[in-house]
């Protein structure tokens, strides 16, 4: 069996499936020479027949025969696909995939070596080769295939192991940039509650302050009305222009704010506030555009 690379324990494994495939063969045969025979014994016993007779007993014989050909034709059919499960029943046990050439099986070269070696090489073994128990398929050499497998196993465990930890350092990364921008933005919002109080307490006082300056000429303009009917009209204008001081504090206060709190928005610590957000938010975009690369796709 050296025309087909087989090695010893494999050309043993040839051989008890072509001894297997002999006595079916052998068998089948025999049952077909009996056909014949009971043909022979049953009808031809008269020494004359006419055609029909002839034509009668071939067609019977044919059916018949072609009836044990075509049991056996399947018979095989289904034996090879039985050893065909065994083989790739052990090979799904490696991982590995069997590949057939049909074309192959009408090779007249190689089933010209296979009749020759059934003639001469099989004999010869199957003389030397008696095995006592059922052989069973072996496995693969731990050495060949199934030790490249098992080392093929292990880098893809290992390179699976190094996404988890990647995975998880990203992750963390995330986490840590939504603590610090949380952070940044309660800091940013204690710091305008700060300011915000700020500037109330010094608009309430210079508007109190102002009230109580009303109240104070309110109750001048009141007295010397009392006092002096003829300062009436002064004291009247005095009000007025109170009033009217009144209102342009007022609108001097509202510009102030504004511009308090325009500056404000100038201010380093508001602009490094803001600088910091924009840096987190640009920082937790690019992470979780990292996280959806390493997530496995369901």
């Amino acid at each position: 069996m050296a025309e087909f690379g087989f090695n010893e324990h494999h050309q043993n494994e040839v051989i008890n499936y072509m001894r297997f495939a002999r006595s079916k063969r052998v068998l089948r045969l025999k049952t077909i020479d009996s056909c014949f025979e009971e043909l022979k014994d049953s009808r031809l016993v008269e020494e004359t027949f006419t055609v029909d007779e002839v034509r009668e007993m071939l067609d019977g014989l044919q059916a018949v025969v072609r009836g044990e050909v075509e049991m056996e034709l399947i018979n095989t059919a289904h034996t090879n696909v039985l050893l065909l499960r065994q083989l790739f029943s052990q090979a799904e046990k490696f991982y590995l995939r069997l590949q057939s050439d049909i074309s192959e099986l009408e090779n007249r070269e190689l089933l010209e070596q296979v009749a020759e070696f059934e003639k001469t090489d099989f004999k010869t073994a199957d003389k030397i080769n008696q095995e006592t128990s059922k052989p069973k398929l072996a496995p693969l050499n731990e050495g060949g295939v199934s030790e490249l497998l098992n080392k093929e196993i292990a880098r893809l465990q290992e390179e699976n192991n190094k996404l988890k930890a990647r995975l998880r350092t990203l992750e963390s990364q995330a986490m840590s940039a939504l603590d610090e921008r949380t952070k940044a933005e309660r800091a940013l919002k204690d710091l305008q509650k700060v300011q915000g109080e700020q500037q109330f307490a010094a608009q309430s006082q210079e508007i109190n302050s102002l009230e109580n300056t009303v109240a104070a000429l309110k109750e001048d303009y009141e007295r010397s009305l009392c006092a002096n009917a003829a300062s009436q009209k002064d004291l009247q204008e005095n009000l007025i222009s109170a009033k009217h001081e009144l209102l342009r504090v007022q609108e001097q206060l509202a510009l102030a704010e504004k511009e308090l709190e325009k500056k404000f928005q100038q201010t380093a610590a508001y602009r490094n506030m803001k600088e910091i957000l924009t840096k987190k938010n640009e920082q937790i975009k690019e992470i979780r555009k990292r996280l959806q690369r390493y997530e496995p796709s369901e």
